[in-house]
């Protein structure tokens, strides 16, 4: 399969950066409605503050008026039951009591002057409750929070229903202090009201909408950590509104790409199945046209007459199954363990290397005659087989016949109980791209045209029994490869290559 279907199911398992958890408080959804909210219902009490404080202003100045009325006109009553004034001792009882600096009332005809302050000057302003519009209210109400703090107010009104008319002086600063204490008042009042009604519209949107909203979230990010587990699809809520019809779209969604990316897995696992086999077969392949080339040299007439055939025939068949490794991925099968004799296995594997006749490659089996090791024979003999096909295409692509053409595969057992393989040549080492991607499947190939499937094999294999595979030494004059497998699957106890012990002990102080 192409590999872009391979990296579709990759990207559908890459993990979001940042999910819903990792969002500050302040960027939510719901931080932004409680602040939103507040700010609405302020700006509501602002509106309703300016009608609010000139009203007040109004009925301050009324009530006012009308105190200074009653309280005059009851003091001269109980004074006098005539015409004369109060005296200057009562006049100030009264404006002390009063807090103003003249009180007077009329009738429509007759005016008194009830009481005045002697030091009382020029009035700075004045106000008439009988007249004005709510304009000239709202105007005057700002006019003494602004300028009424040291100015003189005279203030004109109608005081009951029988016709008359109060009139009293005095120090607006009083005004402006209850107008400033009435305004700091509707201010707490309005924070409240607010955050309560944030708090309720808090609430209800994150019951309603919220909520709902961080669940499909966090189903949308677990889903994509794992889009084949079926568990992490989200289930609707049943919910009539609009977030349940966004709930059965999401589970839609998720369910069509969790079965799409099962069966585009399935089918990039199949691809590199194929790879993997035709790499394989390529190499068996390999050996069998070198077989035929030498068959060829032989003057029976049956084998001149049929040789070309099959030599056309491998060489299509090569062809073929380099055409194919351009495709997939796949996983190796679990491995079935049997004790194997590591020696006879590379020898096999040197009898199916391809070596051609005309490039001398001394192929040495430094493996223990009696070395067993317990791994599954077939996979194991395709991770050699691929080790040592790297390095005789590597020697081959030495030019000078002088230059000394050796493969060689030794094995020995370690004092911490495992098995040690080596595999070693004396090409001219691996290439800084090819080291960068060593063991990646189509990245790590070591010569031009290659697929890098050969070591990409052989370190799955190795892995699959439970050891590691690694280049240790990568040099103009050679490379080698080392094999750990674990202690359980050595052989005797004995030393399995003795020619070789000072290079195991020289590995295991590197590893």
């Amino acid at each position: 399969m192409p590999l872009r279907i391979a990296a579709l199911a990759d990207q559908a398992h890459r993990k979001k950066p940042e999910g819903s958890a990792g969002v500050a408080y302040r960027h939510r959804l719901s931080a932004r409605l409680w602040r939103l909210t507040i700010l609405a219902v302020m700006l509501a009490e602002v509106l309703i503050f300016v009608p609010s404080i000139a009203n007040y202003r109004k009925e301050w100045l009324r009530q006012k008026i009308e105190t200074a009325a009653v309280a005059g006109l009851t003091a001269e009553h109980a004074r006098n039951a005539g015409e004369a004034a109060l005296g200057p001792q009562e006049q100030v009882d009264l404006l002390q009591a009063l807090d103003a600096r003249l009180i007077a009332t009329s009738n429509g005809t007759v005016s008194r002057l009830l009481a005045r302050d002697e030091t009382l000057g020029m009035v700075d302003a004045q106000v008439d409750l009988g007249s004005g519009d709510w304009l000239s209210l709202v105007a005057g109400a700002f006019d003494t929070l602004i300028f009424g703090e040291e100015r003189m107010l005279r203030v004109r009104g109608p005081v009951g229903e029988a016709g008359m008319v109060a009139e009293v002086v005095f120090a607006e600063q009083q005004l402006r202090l209850a107008m400033l204490m009435y305004s700091r008042n509707i201010f707490f009042l309005s924070l409240v009201i607010a955050f309560f009604a944030a708090l309720l519209v808090y609430l209800a949107i994150s019951y309603l909408l919220i909520r709902p909203i961080l669940a499909m979230t966090r189903s949308m990010e677990q889903f994509g950590e794992n889009p084949a587990d079926a568990e992490q699809i989200i289930k609707p809520s049943g919910r009539p509104d609009e977030i349940g019809l966004a709930e059965l779209e999401l589970a839609g969604m998720q369910t069509t790409l969790a079965q799409t990316l099962r069966e585009q897995r399935h089918l990039a696992d199949l691809g590199l199945a194929v790879s993997k086999i035709n790499h394989d077969l390529r190499n068996v392949l390999a050996s069998a046209q070198i077989v035929s080339d030498r068959l060829s040299d032989l003057e029976d007439p049956r084998v001149q007459r049929f040789a070309p055939q099959l030599i056309r025939s491998l060489d299509r068949a090569l062809a073929y199954t380099q055409s194919v490794l351009a495709y997939g991925r796949a996983v190796e099968s679990a491995p079935v363990r049997r004790k194997v004799r590591l020696h006879r296995l590379v020898a096999e594997v040197f009898e199916t290397a391809a070596v051609t006749a005309q490039v001398d490659i001394e192929l040495i089996n430094d493996v223990g005659e009696t070395c067993e090791i317990e791994v599954d024979p077939e996979q194991f003999f395709r991770a050699l087989s691929n080790l040592c096909r790297n390095a005789v295409q590597a020697l081959e692509s030495e030019d000078s016949q002088a230059v000394v053409r050796r493969i060689i595969v030794s094995a020995c057992r370690l004092t911490d109980g495992q098995t040690l393989i080596a595999v070693e040549d004396t090409g001219p080492g691996l290439p800084m791209r090819a080291r960068e991607h060593l063991f990646e499947a189509f990245r790590g190939s070591t010569r031009a045209g290659g697929t890098g499937l050969g070591l990409a094999i052989a370190a799955e294999i190795v892995e699959a029994h439970g050891g590691r595979i690694a280049l240790c030494r990568n040099t103009a004059s050679g490379a080698r490869f080392e094999i750990h497998l674990p202690a359980r699957q050595s052989g005797d106890g004995q030393v399995l290559s003795p020619t070789i012990e000072s290079a195991a002990n020289g590995a295991r102080a590197r590893s």
